[in-house]
């Protein structure tokens, strides 16, 4: 990592997270530009606020970010609170649909019939609404990760080679292994501040301002804040700011405002923390009895005819193939070609979406230039532009720069 001084510049790489988002993206044609690289895109940014200015030695943006590069905290315990607001339209629970389709996974309205447990599906709920996680971390080999709603749980345990998730409402056990020496097992979802902090911290440039914007205190704990924003116009990003503890140099809290203002896009902190050595019992696991028990090599697509809209499907994942980004650090756009000329699917169309061009498109923008025409939607954070012959544009900028990119890629 380049030295930076206090008024230098870090930005956070988005091509790695978009080609990911490709992949995740793949299911559906229309929100694939709003939710899907929005699930990609969520660990770019944000901003923080806590209780306390405890009084700290002065340091640097480069020593901090240093400090956080070095912590080699293996074992910690305790609970994180994620806050997410895009700005979605209230689309009726649709949105969960879409999310858990685009994971592809086979329990969540993708192929096959799957489980309810597949941590593919699970944890993309963390990109919406509010959501309260127990963790803990015993070195590479043991991770547990704890998701609680209302009076249901659902975990994921890494113990060794074996990879468990437990879905407690449906009673659903879904088990994989994991490679010697794995660590933490791939999630599609950051969920600790952590996460969010290396995602923001990956590669430094000159389109980034990073400074040390004073103290906090997070979880009982003193900490540093890094503020990190974008040097460039034209980002609906406003501001990262990571709260890092003074001692350990661990990411307590990471929070994401947008540029238009209000409350923040995405706030993920630990609410309690401890850095002692979590029990060993707590990485057991046994299926309880009567549950339903799916090996991950047994989870794929049943023999048979394609579903309806399998063509669509291909379609899409063949033009994501293509996907490009054009611009840089902040301002970076991703693009790729559906294939889908006419724009929004319609009941023609066929497929998990062919009914709802419409009612859809009814929440974007139409918007024209010298590309054509197509549909600019929004959210606080990622915006995308969907032309009418089938060409996609989305990433973390305003609508003019997105129609200012498909201008001049004719």
């Amino acid at each position: 990592m380049a030295p930076i001084d206090s008024d230098d510049s870090t930005t956070a790489g988005e091509g790695e997270e978009l080609r990911a988002g490709r992949r995740k993206a793949a299911r559906y044609v229309v929100p694939v530009a709003v939710v899907g690289v929005a699930a990609a895109t969520i660990g770019l940014v944000p901003a923080l606020a806590d209780s306390g200015d405890p009084d700290l030695p002065k340091i640097t943006a480069e020593q901090l970010i240093e400090k956080i590069a070095k912590s080699d905290v293996e074992q910690l315990s305790g609970t994180v609170r994620i806050n997410t607001d895009l700005g979605l339209p209230d689309l009726g629970g649709l949105e969960s649909g879409l999310m858990s389709g685009m994971s592809g996974s086979p329990g969540s309205g993708g192929d096959g019939e799957g489980s309810a447990a597949d941590p593919s599906a699970k944890l993309t709920e963390l990109v919406s609404g509010s959501h309260t996680l127990r963790v803990a971390a015993d070195g590479p080999d043991r991770q547990k990760l704890s998701l609680m709603e209302n009076a249901a749980e659902y975990s994921l345990i890494h113990n060794g080679k074996d990879v468990w998730g437990y879905d407690s409402q449906s009673n659903e056990v879904y088990h994989s292994t994991a490679p010697d020496g794995a660590e933490r097992p791939e999630k599609d979802v950051p969920a600790t501040p952590k996460d969010f902090a290396d995602q923001a911290l990956k590669s430094v440039d000159d389109t980034t301002s990073v400074t040390v914007g004073g103290t906090a205190q997070v979880a009982g704990r003193d900490a540093y804040r890094l503020v990190v924003e974008p040097k460039q116009d034209g980002s609906t990003v406003g501001a990262i700011t990571v709260a890092v503890d003074a001692e350990t140099g661990t990411p307590l809290k990471f929070t994401l405002t947008p540029a238009s203002g209000g409350a923040a896009v995405v706030d993920v902190g630990f609410t309690k923390v401890s850095f002692a050595k979590p029990d060993a019992s707590t990485f057991d696991f046994t299926p309880p009895a009567g549950a339903k028990v799916t090996e991950a090599d047994e989870a794929g697509a049943p023999a048979g005819a394609p579903e309806p809209g399998r063509k669509a499907d291909d379609d899409l994942a063949k033009g994501m193939d293509d996907l490009k980004v054009i611009g840089e650090g902040w301002n970076s756009i991703a693009t790729f070609d559906t294939g889908a000329q006419g724009g929004l699917p319609t009941g023609s169309t066929g497929g998990d979406l062919g009914g709802l061009g419409g009612f859809l498109g009814s929440f974007g923008d139409q918007v024209k230039g010298d590309f054509g025409s197509g549909t600019v939607f929004k959210t606080r954070l990622v915006n995308a532009l969907i032309t009418d012959d089938g060409k996609v544009y989305a990433g973390a900028v305003t609508k003019d720069a997105l129609v200012k990119a498909a201008d001049a890629a004719q």
